[in-house]
């Protein structure tokens, strides 16, 4: 769970080379690191769901993603080379994640896998 609290620090930090500054600053969605993100963001959930306390940065992080991302996106003129589908998708992969953090269980019935965005 550390190197996935580090990956958040990093992109709640909006630091060089995250998904967030170059989503924000340059208009580019990169792939890979939107699956860095999402995946690091699923451990926290996991490690965390049966917390009674949540850390104040990560549930302004968490928060910040979920609202920033789909209006930082939505604008027409936005670059998306992939498909719509694929967009809607990690837009709502997000929401789910937010809602397991914030409410300690995912909207899935068990056993469920995630699957790769």
């Amino acid at each position: 769970m550390d190197l996935a609290l580090k990956t958040l620090e990093r992109e709640y930090r909006s630091e060089p080379g995250s998904f967030l500054l170059g989503l924000r600053s340059d208009l580019v969605w990169d792939r890979g690191a939107f699956s860095k993100l999402e995946k690091a963001m699923r451990t926290v959930c996991e490690h965390l769901q049966d917390a009674e306390e949540l850390p104040r940065w990560l549930a302004e992080g968490y928060y910040h993603v979920v609202t920033d991302v789909p209006s930082w996106t939505a604008h027409p003129n936005f670059p998306r080379p992939e498909p719509e589908e694929y967009y809607n998708a990690c837009i709502e992969r997000l929401a789910d994640l937010a809602d397991w953090f914030f409410r300690g269980d995912h909207a899935y019935m068990e056993p469920h896998t995630w699957s790769e965005l």
